[in-house]
């Protein structure tokens, strides 16, 4: 069985291990009757077996519905809430006076020297002091009216690019309410993208940090010529006399108190309606250049419908932890469910999350431990990062306290399958893992790229909470399907949400067909009001990837490639183009690398792999003899073809060259392969692994080097 495979291995005597085992089997039985008696998760159980979705016709390639959702999809949030700023105006006057926005004070900030030699910055943080839904409204009221005093005009763009921090949601607010639209772009950039972002939406007004405006925006200032004004969120930076003449350098509040002094008289007709833009969302494009996705306030009411209806019972009790860039549709729309529905949220980064993050100075408290968050989304990589963390402490455990650890893991595993809880493991065993994350996590919310069965078993085990695996995409305003809460199946997606309807259209290129037995499959379209407007300023792209049906239904054409389990669930199983997301979210397009690479006098043919489960990029290279013969020479290396090639030292030797290649065609440092395999033997088309225009297979390819795929991924290999 899969629980099986992901059970953990042990050294117990098999005579004591038998004895244990009746021990186990005795508390069970002793403890089952009280535990159904008392225990809401019968009713779990049965919900974990219901239908969760289904076709609104018996036609193949029929839209699937939610069953919550089967006659009419959700939109609104909210009665007459149909634009963001009335989504917070009502949330503002029903929790008033409560928390809703939360940052840590720094109390020190010191430079430590390492045994290398490096100096790292490292903080103490005090507690969080908190903004009330009132603070907050009145913040951006005031940001968004000192921006009209600046000249920012209805409808017209204004760029924000900063941190994920308390003063890009009072940003965020103020443009939705007075119906700017908000250019978002990732802190990580390089700074091509931001210049193509900047220019490309003819921004006059950048929001950002003194960090960042000192380190990126700096070097690209003279690029963007329309620039006029910057803004930092966190007040004036000591040096900025570089600036090219015309830029003016405001702090946020100093533009606020020009806000609050404005005459604020005809600011009526600037309310935005539901079709108006809110935010233009830069998204990784697989050319390097980043496209612009166009998401009206519809589009985000409709999505964080839906993402809030797969939450139970949410609301004022509830905390959640941002720290994700807010320039990411998922961190985004977390964030405006939690301020719609009452919730706290307290603002981190990766460099401070915990106890042992590379900020935090040693023996004072990360952020989770001080703000003990009940909600928490979180990136594959970060979840699997924590996995490998708990297990090395597992493994530097005391024999008896690994052998403990490890049974009291199986017999979890075992449980949590069938829908069981394990109340004595949960209290005794794994408090002390589930502290990590301040030891109040209810949901774990998943989105951006797959997570591993192994890793989302782990965190129901030690955290003690169900992970709400999502499937979506910029282009849907991050809305699509989220896994419920009493669904613990693995590698699923879940059921689309009540705002869309999602059907599978048959992709004959790779053989998915949405009559396909026992599971339709097939590309993956997603309908509803969140369906996104299109590309800014890109018509041809807009016109490839949405289409709109003969009801006028707009539907996103994804590229991936899905099928529907019986309970209407939906798994992603494969991807149309070559374009790979990695663990950490970047894209890397297969043909790029390999086209920077190819060309080498030293590689005949090579093929790109990614997995969306590793964070790195692989290879298998058709190496040109006479080279990597001389190469082996050169390095004193002695052997036949097939022993250079199988070599681990000249798979080194080569990468070294690959790399120097990649650096100089300008490839991102994601892009690089960092293992490769070495095949004596040429792809031809009789090998079945490239056309006849010699064009790469890549299933054929995987199929054909699943062993060396295992290998360079470092899983076991028998």
């Amino acid at each position: 069985s899969e629980a099986a495979k992901m059970k953990l291995k042990h050294n117990i005597n098999p005579i004591l291990l038998q004895f244990i085992n009746f021990i186990i089997l005795v508390y069970t039985v002793v403890t089952y009757i009280p535990w159904y008696i008392f225990s809401g998760s019968r009713q779990a159980i049965a919900k974990a077996k219901q239908v969760k979705a289904k076709p609104v016709n018996n036609k193949p390639g029929g839209a699937y519905r939610s069953v919550n959702s089967l006659h009419c999809l959700a939109s609104v949030l909210y009665p007459g809430c149909d634009t963001l700023d009335k989504v917070f105006k009502y949330a503002k006057t029903k929790f008033k006076d409560k928390k809703l926005l939360g940052t840590r004070e720094i109390l020190k900030e010191e430079d430590e020297i390492q045994p290398s030699g490096k100096v790292f910055k490292k903080v103490i943080l005090g507690k969080y002091t908190w903004l009330s839904y009132e603070d907050v409204y009145v913040k951006a009221v005031n940001f968004g009216n000192g921006l009209a005093v600046l000249g920012q005009q209805p409808k017209t763009n204004i760029a924000i690019f900063c941190e994920t921090r308390a003063e890009w949601m009072i940003a965020a607010q103020a443009c939705f309410m007075c119906n700017y639209q908000l250019v978002t772009l990732y802190a990580t950039l390089g700074g091509a993208a931001i210049v193509h972002g900047l220019n490309e939406t003819e921004v006059t007004t950048i929001i950002t940090s003194k960090e960042l405006m000192q380190t990126k925006l700096k070097e690209i200032v003279s690029q963007v010529p329309r620039l006029r004004h910057i803004i930092t969120v966190d007040g004036k930076p000591t040096t900025w006399s570089e600036f090219p003449k015309g830029v003016i350098v405001h702090t946020m509040a100093s533009v606020q108190a020009m806000g609050a002094k404005a005459d604020t008289g005809n600011k009526q007709q600037a309310r935005p309606v539901p079709s108006d833009i809110a935010v233009i969302m830069y998204t990784s494009g697989s050319t390097g250049i980043p496209k612009g996705v166009m998401i009206s306030h519809c589009n985000i009411i409709a999505g964080i419908t839906g993402m809030a209806e797969r939450i139970p019972n949410l609301g004022e009790k509830d905390i959640y932890i941002g720290y994700l860039p807010l320039a990411h549709v998922l961190e985004l729309s977390a964030e405006l469910v939690c301020l719609s529905h009452g919730c706290r949220i307290g603002y981190s980064s990766p460099q401070t999350l915990a106890d042992q993050s590379s900020k935090i100075k040693k023996g004072s408290k990360g952020d989770v431990t001080t703000l003990k968050p009940t909600l928490m989304a979180a990136v594959p990589e970060i979840m699997d990062r924590i996995y490998k963390n708990v297990m090395n402490k597992v493994n530097e455990m005391t024999s008896f306290q690994r052998n403990l650890f490890i049974l009291a893991y199986n017999y979890k595993m075992e449980q949590i399958s069938k829908g069981y809880t394990t109340p004595l493991c949960d209290s005794l065993i794994f408090r002390k893992v589930r502290m990590l994350l301040g030891g109040k996590i209810r949901i774990l919310l998943c989105g951006g790229a797959p997570l591993s069965a192994a890793t989302q078993r782990f965190m129901n085990i030690c955290f003690c909470c169900p992970v709400g695996q999502g499937y979506g995409l910029t282009e849907s305003a991050g809305a699509g399907t989220i896994t419920e809460v009493w669904d613990y199946t693995t590698g699923r997606v879940g059921a689309p949400l009540v705002c869309c309807e999602i059907k599978l259209m048959n992709w004959e290129e790779g053989g998915y067909y949405n009559t396909d037995k026992p599971y339709p499959r097939g590309e993956i379209l997603i309908g509803g009001q969140n369906v996104t407007v299109g590309y800014y300023k890109n018509e041809g792209r807009t016109k490839k990837d949405f289409t709109i049906d003969e009801n006028g239904q707009r539907w996103l054409h994804t590229g991936d490639i899905g099928e529907f389990h019986q309970d209407g669930c939906l798994k992603i199983i494969d991807r149309k183009k070559d374009l790979v997301k990695l663990q950490a979210g970047e894209y890397v397009s297969l043909g790029k690398v390999e086209a920077a690479l190819k060309n080498l006098p030293l590689v005949d043919n090579i093929c790109a792999y990614a997995s969306s489960f590793h964070s790195y990029v692989i290879g298998f290279v058709v190496p040109n003899q006479k080279e990597l013969v001389e190469l082996a020479r050169k390095k004193g290396f002695k052997g036949t073809w097939e022993e250079i090639c199988n070599s681990p030292e000249m798979e080194k030797e080569v990468l070294k060259v690959l790399a120097e290649a990649a650096m100089a065609a300008n490839l991102e440092k994601f892009e690089i392969p960092v293992k490769i395999r070495l095949s004596p033997d040429p792809w031809t088309p009789e090998t079945g692994l490239v056309t006849d225009a010699f064009k790469l297979k890549r299933k054929e390819l995987t199929a054909y080097y699943q062993q060396d795929i295992d290998r360079m991924y470092g899983k076991n290999v028998k």
